[in-house]
């Protein structure tokens, strides 16, 4: 069996990213979206998601880029003079691994992101992290322990395998290598809790440059199991975008034409996480073998 959820990441960024997920759900192939509660457009997101009652909606954990949604008083330790989260990943990580307050402050923070999804009226689908930061040992336990109150039952975990990838990409990344351990310990927790994720993730290597030759080369070779693939579209530049990033290129693949009929061919169902259960499978394990 071959599933497939198709995911854009950003859900509230802005405006034109809420209406590329409209559209991309409406007329092409999307299937889920991944909100992050504190982003401008977040109000605008619930509301468009509560019109698509099919999208799948999930919890996009910012800890990074972006402003808590407790005050700044209440996690000085996440943040920095702005109020806004702090960008220097490595100190800060380094900060959550030794500093018992920092990791009180993280809790109290990420289960306040699972309260304001809650209180959109959505049903949570999965969660996932900006920056994959969840793939952080302390931030991905916390995930999975905070998410058990909140009715988390998928998580994702970006194990890439590269065969589906080649000839187009021929060997792992720096990035990806850095990362597989990370994925291991995340994917072992998510086991150990009995939550689910798919057995493979697209989006690591072409992230912000899926474009349509690309996602149909992905389509044409999923392997077995469920696959995600993650995108970031979005209709035109937006306040805060990321540089070199393709946002239009990647709204304009999911909608395409052959896409579409690509995905209307092939042997495989499509949804959200949430018509999957159960999907914790040896491909992923394979993919964590590989990677590493």
């Amino acid at each position: 069996m071959k599933g497939l959820i198709v995911t854009a990441d950003d859900f509230g960024a802005a405006v034109e990213v809420n209406a590329a997920v409209e559209l991309a759900h409406r007329e092409g192939i999307l299937t889920a979206a991944s909100l992050m509660v504190m982003a401008p457009a977040a109000a605008d997101a619930v509301s468009r998601a509560k019109r698509l009652p099919a999208l799948r909606v999930g919890l996009h954990l910012v800890l990074t880029e972006g402003r808590p949604v407790l005050s700044a008083s209440a996690v000085p330790n996440l943040v920095d003079e702005t109020g806004a989260f702090r960008s220097d990943l490595v100190a800060f990580g380094c900060a959550l691994m030794c500093n018992r307050q920092a990791r009180r402050q993280l809790a109290a923070e990420i289960a306040a992101q699972f309260e304001s999804f809650r209180a959109t009226g959505l049903a949570l689908d999965h969660c996932n992290a900006h920056k994959h930061f969840h793939l952080h040992p302390v931030i991905g336990s916390l995930v999975v322990a905070v998410g058990e109150h909140f009715g988390l039952h998928s998580v994702r975990v970006p194990l890439e395998p590269i065969a589906p990838l080649a000839p187009l990409a021929k060997r792992y990344s720096i990035e990806a290598m850095l990362m597989a351990p990370f994925m291991g310990q995340l994917r072992r927790k998510v086991v150990n809790s009995g939550m689910h994720m798919p057995d493979q993730a697209f989006g690591l290597r072409w992230s912000g440059h899926m474009t349509k030759a690309r996602l149909l080369h992905l389509l044409g070779r999923l392997p077995e199991g469920l696959s995600e693939i993650y995108l970031h579209p979005a209709t035109g530049p937006f306040l805060g975008h990321a540089k070199g990033y393709h946002y239009q290129s990647e709204l304009a693949a999911l909608i395409d034409p052959d896409v579409i009929t690509a995905c209307r061919e092939a042997s495989f169902t499509m949804g959200g996480y949430a018509d999957f259960p159960s999907r914790v499978t040896q491909p992923c394990l394979n993919a964590e073998r590989n990677a590493a």
